[in-house]
């Protein structure tokens, strides 16, 4: 792990792989860090150049004020790739980090390959709902959210069999800066990328969770009416599908990246 001064803000961020390689930079969820791509640095590392980071007010990155908006986040990602040295990259993120995905779709499309949209939705839940939750974290801290998240986050089956691991990730959510992760919830909350969708012009690969209750394979089909280079794929997972269904999800994924 590495961190890097840019302007006044502190990213820290991984960079595994090959140097000549093509770069492959992934992009956390809400109330993550970068240790959430642990499976994926490990299986794509040899092939690619793997960048991650902790999105701003997340691990160790900056926890400036907020709030923050979808295109500061947006652009933290390319002063990133600029501070490294990196011009163009395949992007995969997830929920948080997939509608940022969309952003730089849309927005800096000469710097991307091929985009990766998983378990996200143009419009992620109501701004209100984002706001109320912004507020609950900003007066009683992350254990509320933490104990309400199991359920969405993975099957009943995973947390059955694989609690340990699941409670890894939980943790992550609790240790997460309580004003980094209510300004990213009105970052959420104010973005709407419906309307936007169609200047995509990236391959982009839609994933998400068939048992996903938070973006739902409803929120994925929407998003794929709306890109027109998109390949549509469901995988046996809920909102954390990168984890619970890793297998699908690598190959999903490696499958996208190797397409011409």
């Amino acid at each position: 792990m590495s961190a890097i001064q840019i302007g006044n803000d502190v990213f820290e961020y991984d960079l595994q792989g090959g140097d000549d390689a093509e770069v492959l930079l992934f992009s956390n969820s809400l109330g993550t860090s970068l240790a959430l791509w642990d499976e994926q640095a490990s299986y794509f590392s040899s092939r690619y150049r793997v960048l991650r980071y902790d999105t701003r007010g997340h691990g160790l990155s900056v926890k400036s004020p907020g709030p923050y908006t979808i295109e500061q986040l947006g652009t933290d990602v390319i002063r990133l790739a600029d501070a490294l040295g990196i011009e163009k990259f395949s992007f995969c993120g997830i929920s948080m980090g997939g509608l940022i995905g969309q952003w730089l779709g849309v927005h800096a499309p000469g710097r991307i390959n091929k985009l990766a949209l998983c378990n996200t939705a143009a419009l992620l839940g109501t701004r209100q709902a984002w706001l109320e939750r912004a507020a609950l974290v900003r007066g009683q801290g992350m254990e509320p959210v933490a104990q309400a998240t199991p359920a969405r986050w993975f099957t009943p089956s995973y947390l059955e069999k694989h609690g340990e691991q699941a409670e890894r990730y939980l943790n992550m959510l609790r240790q997460t800066d309580v004003e980094g992760y209510a300004s990213c919830c009105e970052a959420i909350g104010n973005a709407d990328m419906r309307e936007w969708l169609s200047q995509v012009q990236a391959p982009t690969l839609i994933l998400t969770g068939t048992h996903d209750p938070v973006t739902t394979p409803a929120d994925a089909d929407d998003m794929a009416r709306r890109i027109a280079r998109n390949t549509r794929i469901d995988v046996d997972a809920s909102h954390i599908s990168n984890v619970e269904a890793a297998g699908q999800f690598n190959q999903a994924l490696e499958r996208h990246l190797a397409q011409s």
